[in-house]
């Protein structure tokens, strides 16, 4: 992506793009052998930036984001006119980068998640990409990154032949670790979400009706209830509400400076 496709949501840079240039632009890195970070943002993982400027400004700094939800999709269009036809959903996004990846013999490394998880989805994307060369797995520690662990992580990664790393660590905690690794790897990361509990068969998809209507989040609610009760129920008002604040002028949704400094510490 470039600079010309963002587009200013709620003050979080979201790029006006398609699945097919968002995947070019994954493997033109890792071709390349360029540091890329790319994550896919719903309405949750917008008002994460809202609600936290230092994570807002992260989120600006990214070279790919993605309108992973329609809510998303619809806000590119009503505010800027992005004539965006689809959104670019993290999971279906992940599956055609993984189809050009094994396709052009690109390894990959699969990091976050957990043990149990990462047991199933390994086979299950063996299966559905035959040819999918996977360097490394590496579950989540659950906890804030020790002293020089960062360089230990990369170091791993960068022997393993890996050309692309999946991180799977839950919004927005990916996030963090996509931006903060970028800088110690020559290679891509997506911050992909529950991209793996739903290829590894744990979470199920909604109805094709559900997701182009923008009910996605209805589903997952009924799925997860007690975990998700606070983000849709809270934010999704929230999200709608700026949104239209900022279409009428009341809110200037001023997008900070893109980060540059690593965190002293996150979680791996």
């Amino acid at each position: 992506m470039t600079a010309g496709t963002k587009r200013n949501v709620l003050g979080v840079l979201v790029d006006a793009t398609d699945y097919a240039r968002a995947t070019e632009a994954v493997v033109a890195a890792a071709h390349g052998r360029h540091p890329l970070a790319l994550t896919a943002l719903a309405v949750h993982g917008v008002m994460t930036g809202v609600l936290d400027p230092a994570h807002n400004a992260r989120l600006n700094s990214f070279d790919v984001v993605t309108p992973d939800g329609q809510p998303v999709r619809w806000a590119l269009n009503l505010l800027h006119g992005a004539g965006l036809t689809d959104r670019v959903y993290g999971p279906e996004l992940t599956l055609r980068v993984l189809a050009r990846f094994a396709g052009e013999g690109l390894p990959v490394y699969l990091y976050g998640s957990t043990e149990e998880t990462l047991s199933r989805l390994l086979p299950a994307l063996e299966r559905k990409f035959p040819a999918l060369k996977i360097a490394g797995v590496e579950p989540s520690k659950f906890r804030p990154m020790q002293p020089g662990e960062d360089v230990e992580i990369a170091n791993r990664i960068k022997s393993s032949g890996a050309r692309l790393v999946l991180v799977g660590l839950g919004c927005p905690r990916q996030e963090v670790f996509a931006y903060a690794m970028r800088p110690l790897l020559d290679m891509p990361l997506m911050a992909v979400g529950a991209a793996f509990d739903y290829h590894a068969g744990l979470l199920r998809n909604p109805p094709p009706w559900m997701q182009r209507a923008g009910l996605e989040w209805f589903w997952r609610l009924g799925l997860e209830p007690k975990r998700l009760w606070r983000r849709y129920v809270i934010l999704n008002p929230a999200y709608l509400a700026r949104l239209a604040a900022q279409k009428t002028g009341l809110w200037k949704a001023a997008p900070p400076p893109a980060a540059t400094a690593r965190p002293a510490a996150f979680d791996v």
